[in-house]
């Protein structure tokens, strides 16, 4: 099934203000997260979901597909969904809301998380996690997920969990990453949810479908996928598109 990646964009973020036109080894951050993108088997189109003129005139730049949309999304999911209708996207086709800050995506994260909504009729959200070492899990940049048997997201948080009350106790820990598969029928049911009370604290857009009992499931990925959460981090990450060679 064709698959349609939205990349949420806006020049607000509170952190690290104008993040997707930040300038990376002579691109717009938001030029290599395309990219990664298109580089996932098959991805039709991937479209860039902004309300700036800034980004909107950047991405248009370089070739790239734009819909605009609201300024007051409250979640990158929220505006995902206003441009998948915009679009007039039918009701069980997948779309990909893959988080702007992404660069070194590897097409594998779309394309296992994916694979679990096309083995699972049923099933309309999943995402994806990554080992994360016991020395990162108290990092509240870097969001933790604890699954059930059947690989069932059962809480996300900032904070360490699951926390090992008796030391020296073997914990896995799962880092969250920022990527999420909808059939867009769920999508649009999710955009007319109201925010929950753990969404609001804990500031992570996957709490409200929790709180909403709707199921998510998580693809456990191998490679990870490391996010620009500053302008420190674009340093770190050039030579690695280098190596990569996009």
């Amino acid at each position: 099934m064709a698959l349609t990646v939205f990349i949420p964009a806006r020049m607000g973020s509170r952190r690290f203000p104008g993040k997707p036109l930040a300038p990376l080894a002579g691109r717009p951050l938001i030029h290599w997260v395309c990219l990664s993108a298109q580089a996932a088997r098959g991805v039709e189109r991937v479209v860039v979901a902004t309300d700036s003129a800034e980004i909107k005139a950047a991405v248009e730049a370089f070739g790239g597909q734009v819909v605009m949309t609201d300024p007051d999304h409250p979640s990158g999911s929220d505006r995902v969904a206003q441009a998948a209708r915009k679009m007039n996207l039918g009701p069980e086709e997948l779309v990909v809301n893959l988080q702007g800050d992404q660069p070194l995506c590897p097409p594998s994260l779309v394309e296992e998380t994916c694979a679990l909504l096309l083995d699972d009729p049923d099933l309309g959200l999943a995402t994806a996690a990554v080992d994360l070492a016991p020395d990162e899990a108290g990092d509240p940049g870097r969001v933790k997920v604890v699954l059930g048997s059947a690989g069932q997201a059962l809480y996300f948080s900032r904070a360490p969990i699951p926390f090992p009350r008796d030391q020296g106790t073997p914990v896995r820990f799962l880092k969250h990453l920022g990527v999420y598969a909808f059939r867009n029928s769920l999508l649009q049911a999710y955009a007319r949810l109201p925010q929950g009370f753990l969404e609001r604290v804990e500031k992570l857009e996957q709490l409200r479908a929790l709180e909403h009992g709707l199921r998510i499931k998580v693809a456990v990925v191998k490679d990870d996928s490391p996010a620009v959460d500053s302008p420190q981090d674009l340093a770190a990450i050039e030579p690695l598109l280098a190596t990569d060679g996009l």
